[in-house]
């Protein structure tokens, strides 16, 4: 083959090879960047939530190892012992602690979210709010372990103003336990409330008042129906993660007020029964999931029953606007046919 055919074939393949770069930078071009970041976020879920959420199923299905871990044999057993007595046991003792911390936070979270909605200082408040979050979890847990000790703080000023003379064992029961999640929890309450009540127009209060109502009656018949989706949202943020959770109840309760985080936690570092653990893990999951699309759901409805009520003020408005028109066009025609007698009544004098 001559050097002249060799030159005009690589000619032709550099050239294929730069329009094919050129389409591949067109198209990256003509992408946007909602789907790159739509296609982050997919892999990011993928990887770190879908691919564990996969492999805590498929343990829960398989068999205990003898020294720990699993062998790859297909069991139900693992299911099998959520049926247990003493797990039955724990799981309505986790089930009620965390709707009564729920019920006592969301007492505490409507309030704040009210007066923070209608104060001038909201930045201010915010901020107050937000402060917990800079502090380590744990380190909130052991401060409230100094606070209710023996020799904490508490019990050192009710002895010292003679209100007991021993101390009191504030700590290691379901009470301080219930204490503490409010606490830890309360915030995740607040934010979405205080979202919500901001965004509501406080004259249908006013109005309500004018109309005869007292100022509770004007709150709980007027203020909360509209408000639903920020109390169904401050609740899931609370009773999602206190049902499911671990450090409190360890540090605060101790063997007396174990909850279901605990027990997975035990399951995978004394018993090493991974399998129970997975199970365990999957029951806390759908709980979860089941709270997350029942917000979806009255998130659906509460946006359908937005749109319609609009729409509904939208045809009276339209309907109203006819309704002046042609009540116009009837004045100016009435107008009209009360002039031509009173012309035609003085040319029948004459």
């Amino acid at each position: 083959m001559s050097p002249d055919k060799l030159d005009t074939e690589q000619i032709k393949k550099r050239g294929f090879i730069s329009q094919t770069a050129r389409n591949v930078i067109e198209y990256i071009r003509n992408i946007s960047k909602g789907t790159w970041y739509s296609g982050s976020m997919t892999i990011w879920f993928t990887v770190f939530f879908l691919a564990p959420l996969i492999i805590i199923v498929i343990y829960s299905f398989l068999t205990k190892g003898l020294y720990g871990g699993v062998e790859w044999k297909l069991s139900g057993e693992a299911y099998k012992s959520l049926l247990n007595q003493s797990f039955l046991f724990i799981t309505v003792r986790t089930l009620i602690t965390s709707l009564i911390a729920t019920l006592i936070t969301m007492l505490f979270a409507l309030p704040c979210g009210y007066f923070m909605a209608r104060s001038k200082n909201q930045t201010a408040l915010l901020l107050l709010i937000i402060i917990p979050f800079w502090t380590n979890f744990l380190i909130r847990v052991f401060a409230w372990i100094n606070i209710l000790g023996n020799n904490g703080f508490f019990n050192e000023f009710l002895i010292r103003i003679g209100l007991v003379k021993e101390y009191v064992h504030f700590l290691y029961n379901q009470k301080a336990v219930v204490l503490v999640l409010v606490y830890m929890y309360l915030p995740y309450a607040i934010l979405p409330l205080f979202s919500t009540i901001d965004k509501f127009d406080f004259s249908l209060l006013e109005a309500a008042r004018d109309l005869g109502a007292t100022k509770p009656q004007s709150i709980i018949k007027i203020l909360l129906p509209n408000i639903r989706s920020g109390i169904f949202t401050a609740v899931l943020f609370t009773f999602i993660p206190i049902f499911g959770a671990y450090a409190v109840p360890l540090l605060i309760g101790g063997q007396e007020s174990y909850m279901l985080g605990n027990i997975i936690s035990d399951q995978l570092t004394k018993t090493r029964n991974w399998p129970l653990a997975a199970s365990i893990s999957m029951m806390i999951t759908l709980v979860t999931t089941i709270g997350v699309l029942l917000m979806m759901s009255f998130q659906r409805k509460e946006a359908l029953r937005n749109r319609e009520a609009k729409a509904a003020e939208k045809a009276e408005l339209a309907a109203m606007t006819k309704i002046r028109s042609f009540g116009a066009s009837l004045i100016n025609r009435q107008k009209k046919v009360s002039g031509q007698p009173s012309q035609n009544g003085l040319g029948g004098s004459k």
